[in-house]
């Protein structure tokens, strides 16, 4: 399925939409920065320059951008302000494309042997297992057999939330309750996706980011029990990140990827912010394939991130 057909009209629009109080706060501050002036000068750059670190793209990657523009402004000389949209579109786009991630065209997986195993990792209130339900039920809608684990089994609304979701979309949930053993819950669930010719298996984990040793302690063992059963697995170690957080999903990625090799990283709950440019700034700098984005309450809110056509809608106006 190419992205043409997978970015339906009405999909474009749920990103328009979720991206909406992002896209106004961030031109509402680049027309106060550049109102009264004609050409791209110094001031207009250091003026951008606070646009995008305010709008959460984040110091680094706002830095490589303004880099990019001062050396357009070095070359061509004169620049209009009025061009200072399109060209920050282009740099944007130039600069998520050289991280050497690859776009989605749908919610396919890759060929694996035995179940494709993702383990979803994430702190309480980013959306992890409200992700992990939607994202079985775009799974379940390609026709794909889809087993969950609940094994964040330290928070039980954490358990009973993802026991209602599969019973909502459809799919079986393997749970052993609260204040059970995370690792046990995880061997279960490889257990029955291997037996049950499983398509993918998902396993919700702790939300909570405690020290480092022990978060990965807790990961080390419930990928070695994963693995009595499937030995490539996990397949996908999956970070989910609120949007909404800005800086501190910044903060959240730097802490989970020292405690855990993620491969992977979903953003969530873009469309109740103006905080959406933290997804450009994670997505350069961490070079960790942002797979997901939330960006409204519906299942079919949870959409392929596309670099192109996010870029696209953030700078639509």
């Amino acid at each position: 399925m190419g992205l043409l057909k997978f970015f339906t009209k009405e999909k474009k629009e749920s990103l328009d939409k979720g991206l909406e109080k992002s896209k106004d706060n961030f031109f509402s501050k680049l027309n106060k920065a550049v109102v009264g002036k004609s050409t791209v000068d110094a001031e207009v750059l250091d003026d951008l320059e606070e646009v995008l670190i305010t709008s959460d793209v984040g110091v680094e990657t706002t830095v490589k951008v303004i880099d990019r523009i001062e050396a357009r402004v070095a070359k061509d000389k004169y620049l209009n302000t009025n061009e200072l949209n399109r060209i920050l579109r282009e740099e944007i786009a130039g600069l998520l494309s050289e991280n050497n991630t690859v776009d989605l065209e749908d919610f396919s997986i890759p060929e694996v042997e035995g179940p494709y195993v993702i383990l979803v990792v994430g702190v309480n209130g980013v959306g992890k297992t409200t992700t992990i339900g939607k994202l079985a039920a775009q799974f379940k809608a390609i026709g794909k057999n889809v087993i969950l684990g609940a094994a964040d089994t330290f928070r039980a609304a954490a358990v009973d939330q993802l026991i209602m979701w599969g019973e909502r979309v459809g799919v079986p949930v393997v749970s052993k309750g609260m204040n059970t053993d995370p690792a046990a819950v995880a061997f279960e669930a490889a257990k029955r996706g291997q037996e049950e010719n499983a398509d993918v298996v998902i396993i919700d984990t702790a939300g909570r980011l405690h020290t480092k040793v022990n978060l990965m302690n807790e990961l080390s063992k419930i990928k070695g029990v994963i693995q009595k059963f499937i030995p490539e697995a996990p397949h996908d170690v999956m970070l989910v990140l609120d949007g909404s957080t800005g800086q501190n999903a910044f903060v959240q990625a730097q802490e989970f990827t020292k405690a855990t090799n993620v491969s992977s990283l979903a953003i969530t709950k873009l469309d109740g912010t103006a905080k959406g440019g933290v997804v450009i700034g994670i997505s350069d700098q961490f070079q960790i394939p942002v797979k997901y984005i939330g960006v409204g309450e519906k299942v079919d809110d949870l959409q392929i991130f596309n670099k192109t056509e996010f870029v696209d809608s953030f700078f639509k106006n």
